[in-house]
């Protein structure tokens, strides 16, 4: 019988095909990628705007929105308020100010094609009631911006202690809070009992932390190192993956306030099953001194008795302290003045020539002495120069 070639012998594919079908398996498993890739959001990504014709058809119902305004922000928001209707109208929303109730309001329109719109809006009218200029209040009308309002009136009982720890957000001259608004990303508005944030989400939560721990008694300081060792970390693209732990700082108390112990301590008795004993009666006591057989004029007299005897020592200590006044006090030893001494003899001779010395001598001039010594010196002086 003729030999079969290998190509043709059996019914399944030729080694030929079987490299060309490895090949192109290899080529489609090629293209792999990591999974901790595909959850990160690549950098310089942004979503694409809300349009019209993501909703060509509007809003089936209208929704509106309203928000009290204190006294003192009328005049700022009189003047604002075209500004602010302006900026709504952008997005097909009215907007009304009502000042003699003192409130602001946002409704949608039939022209309103994006949902949020309203709540944004609603964000708006609520940060200028909590004194955000409107410069920045705008800013939550854009897609990556948000807003919180945190509430810190409740987290601290004394007004006092609220009133340092709330200066301690602000910081000398407003540095803290300028730190923290570099380092999140946000515009912050220290303002009554609220803190209102404007920025990104990650900006707004690192805020939000930080504003609690420092109504917590928890210095703002050490919240602004671990954000800054963060913004570093963030750059290397490496640690993206990894966990910080391990470079973030660890504070811990130490000036930990001991409890103040009382001044009369308690102690516990031993346990017996035996109750204690009866208190004596009046009629106990009387009894035991004798005073209960006595008759009633025996009693009457002995209880006389004893108030004079005690009338008796009052009047004794009050005599004393009258007689306290008539005791003269101590007197001081008297010493003895030494008498001055004759006996040095003054020399009238030596005053007079004392006298006449002076006399011989002009006020200010040199005595002989001086003179010479003065001569002396010139000369040598002159010889030094020669």
């Amino acid at each position: 019988m003729a030999a079969v070639p290998e190509e043709e012998a059996g019914p399944g594919p030729g080694p030929k095909r079987r490299e060309k079908q490895k090949g192109r398996n290899k080529k489609k498993a090629a293209p792999a990628v990591d999974e901790s890739e595909l959850l990160t959001v690549p950098d310089g990504w942004k979503e694409p705007a809300f349009t019209r014709e993501d909703n060509p058809k509007g809003l089936l119902e209208e929704s509106s929105f309203a928000t009290l305004f204190p006294k003192y922000r009328e005049a700022y928001l009189k003047e604002c308020w075209p500004l602010v209707q302006k900026a709504l109208g952008e997005h097909y929303v009215n907007a009304a100010l009502d000042l003699i109730e003192g409130s602001m309001t946002v409704t949608t329109t039939k022209k309103t094609f994006d949902p949020y719109a309203i709540i944004r809006a609603r964000d708006l009218i609520k940060l200028l009631a909590r004194s955000v200029p409107f410069e920045q209040a705008v800013r939550i009308l854009q897609d990556d911006v948000a807003c919180d309002i945190i509430k810190i009136g409740s987290l601290v009982r004394k007004r006092e202690t609220f009133i340092k720890r709330r200066a301690r957000l602000l910081g000398p001259k407003g540095s803290t809070l300028k730190a923290l608004e570099l380092l999140t990303n946000c515009y912050i508005m220290v303002q009554g009992n609220t803190v209102s944030a404007l920025g990104p989400f990650s900006g707004l939560k690192e805020v939000r932390k930080v504003v609690l721990d420092t109504m917590k008694n928890i210095h703002p300081i050490y919240n602004i190192k671990t954000l800054m060792i963060k913004r570093e970390l963030a750059k290397d693209p490496e640690l993206r993956t990894q966990s910080w732990e391990r470079f973030l700082p660890k504070f811990k108390r130490k000036n930990l306030k001991k409890r103040k112990e009382p001044k009369k301590k308690n102690t516990k008795k031993e346990y017996t099953p035996f109750p204690p004993p009866q208190p004596e009666s009046q009629i106990d006591k009387e009894l035991a001194s004798g005073e209960y057989f006595l008759k009633e004029r025996q009693k009457k007299r002995k209880k006389m008795e004893e108030i004079k005897a005690k009338q008796a020592d009052a009047i004794k200590r009050r005599q004393e302290e009258r007689n306290k006044a008539f005791i003269p006090p101590k007197e001081k030893p008297v010493v003895k003045t030494k008498k001055a001494s004759t006996e040095k003899k003054i020399d009238i001779e030596a005053i007079k020539e004392k006298v006449k010395n002076a006399k011989k001598k002009k006020l200010g001039a040199l005595s002989e002495e001086e003179v010479k010594l003065k001569m002396a010196a010139d000369e040598k002086k002159k010889k030094k120069k020669k």
